[in-house]
């Protein structure tokens, strides 16, 4: 048995997985701060819910990933100022924010997410890391599929082009 073997915690993570871990951070504290201005902006009461789960699930994923690079010496990057609520009455209609325009952009930034945690499950060598992402990309799978009913059920989604009637197979 060599370095890798036994806990892994106990194992270096290699600089994949603190690049992964360090992004998903940083990605993490940026996500709240814009969050918390789509709160502002928000008026429909169920993307507002939406928009406060991803935001206590970013602050659980810093917590966790702060920590697991401090245990391996690694700073991490600084948490951004809080950004104070702002009544939606105040903000200009032409500087607003639309609601279907917030689900939108948290919709992509979901899907963005998932495919960032599958590339850090796939390129960790540490359990422990892989497991971390493949727990944030569960997280952001149920909240994706929250935010697609959503959509769905405000007539929020514009759908790509559907193929309703299939063509007739070519017979050569």
């Amino acid at each position: 048995m060599g370095i890798l073997s036994g806990n892994p915690k106990d194992e270096p993570m290699h600089y994949g997985e603190v690049y992964a871990v360090w992004q998903a951070s940083i990605v993490a504290k940026s996500a709240i701060s814009c969050y918390q201005a789509y709160l502002n902006h928000a008026g429909d009461k169920d993307l507002k819910k939406v928009l406060d789960a991803l935001i206590d699930q970013a602050k659980l994923e810093i917590k966790e990933l702060d920590t697991l690079l401090t245990d391996n010496g690694i700073t991490p990057a600084p948490v951004m100022s809080e950004r104070p609520p702002v009544k939606l009455e105040d903000i200009p209609a032409g500087a607003r924010f639309a609601d279907n325009e917030i689900a939108g952009a948290i919709a992509a930034d979901v899907s963005a997410g998932l495919v960032a945690c599958s590339q850090a499950m796939g390129q960790s060598i540490r359990e422990d890391v892989g497991a971390l992402f493949g727990k944030y990309h569960l997280t952001k799978a149920a909240l994706g599929v929250r935010i697609l009913e959503m959509v769905k059920e405000k007539g929020w989604l514009i759908p790509p082009p559907l193929q309703l009637k299939r063509p007739e197979p070519v017979k050569a």
